[in-house]
């Protein structure tokens, strides 16, 4: 009904705003400050500040596992958010920096992570990186919120900004979300078909898309080898997928 009458998004709004409102007594062991709640709500649909914390810690910890990152390493957080990995990077001797398309994030993100070059980005390319920026880039939970014809825009606009060789880490919802889609979402999905809800709200937390193996050897790693392919392998971003892609050393 929401939907016929145009109130989905609307209603995902409030409910963010009234989640925010519940309180957050964490203190970060890091030293640096916890994001307002109504942008930790935005990224992780919650405003515990101690998951915040731990999924953030966990997911860079799951790349760790994926990826060996070297010292002089450049790194790209594509849609960091309020920065619930980027923080991690603080360290990092190598250039850090990220990107997303939330103003405010990206407001707090510049006052807050000093360390890194953050920069924003629109719903569609381009990034304001150079061709051949990075070592790595990562993408958690970023394609499962974005259509079809977004996630493959993206795809290769990640692919300019990696020098050749670099590896592009992204996280998917794979089979183990089957539970959530009905009957002919499942038969399409069992096909090798991407499946994508509410794609009129793309960039949204509501806009969901689902990505089976089939679907992304065929075409979301066209244009890349794709070296890892871990169901459920996103600690941070339970029980999301992990699929590591490289860029040829001859692109």
């Amino acid at each position: 009904m929401l939907q016929r009458l145009g109130l989905v998004g609307p209603a995902f709004r409030a409910y963010e705003v009234v989640v925010s409102l519940r309180p957050s007594r964490v203190r970060p062991a890091d030293g640096l400050p916890l994001p307002p709640r109504r942008l930790m709500v935005r990224v992780a649909g919650t405003a515990d500040g101690d998951w915040f914390l731990r999924s953030g810690r966990a997911a860079y910890d799951t790349i760790a596992a994926h990826v060996t990152v070297d010292e002089s390493a450049s790194i790209l957080d594509f849609g960091c958010g309020c920065g619930r990995v980027l923080r991690y990077w603080r360290d990092h001797p190598g250039p850090v920096a990220g990107s997303d398309r939330d103003d405010d994030a990206v407001a707090w993100c510049r006052r807050n992570l000093a360390f890194a070059r953050i920069e924003r980005n629109a719903l569609e390319p381009p990034l304001s990186f150079a061709d051949g920026a990075f070592d790595l880039v990562y993408a958690l939970s970023v394609f499962t919120h974005l259509t079809e014809e977004l996630q493959t825009a993206w795809r290769d606009e990640l692919r300019r900004v990696l020098r050749a060789g670099g590896r592009l880490l992204a996280t998917t919802h794979g089979r183990s979300y089957l539970p959530r889609l009905e009957d002919t979402e499942r038969a399409r999905f069992e096909r090798g078909e991407l499946v994508v809800r509410w794609a009129d709200l793309p960039g949204s937390n509501l806009c969901s898309a689902y990505h089976p193996e089939a679907y992304i050897r065929e075409t979301l790693a066209r244009g890349f080898e794709l070296e890892t392919l871990e169901p459920e392998g996103a600690r941070g971003n339970p029980t999301q997928d992990v699929i590591v892609l490289r860029k040829e050393l001859s692109a």
